[in-house]
């Protein structure tokens, strides 16, 4: 898995760490039931403390993503990559759609524009 971490960023590194797995985790890097890297590993390999690792892995587990099997390590829960879509899915929607259909609104678009001006972009994109 290559992980990249901006430490000149605002976002606080554990947050990147938890995003960088999650990635992974969607994109299918890591399969359910597979082992994810060490706390240990992604600390010497990235130069990180483990406990700002450990913070990030934390997130996933909260989050349901990911199952600490003690003296084993981390591994991909079944349903990981499914709550992932849905999480993004509502972010999408929050994030963009919903911004969208202000600013339509705002230019006197209605729903029917919205639709052509998507099918447009599909078709361009």
């Amino acid at each position: 898995m290559m992980m990249q971490f901006n430490f000149d960023s605002s976002e606080p590194l554990y947050l990147q760490v938890a995003e960088q797995i999650e990635n992974a985790i969607f994109l299918g890097s890591f399969a359910t039931g597979e082992q994810i890297p060490s706390t240990t590993e992604i600390s010497r390999d990235f130069q990180i403390n483990p406990a700002t690792v450990l913070k990030g892995m934390n997130i996933l587990v909260a989050d349901g993503l990911i199952q600490k099997k003690r003296g084993r390590g981390m591994f991909v829960l079944e349903d990981a990559q499914e709550k992932i879509r849905t999480k993004r899915k509502n972010e999408f929607f929050q994030d963009y759609i919903l911004n969208m259909i202000v600013e339509a609104k705002n230019l006197g678009l209605d729903e029917n524009a919205i639709i052509s001006l998507v099918e447009r972009g599909f078709e361009e994109g």
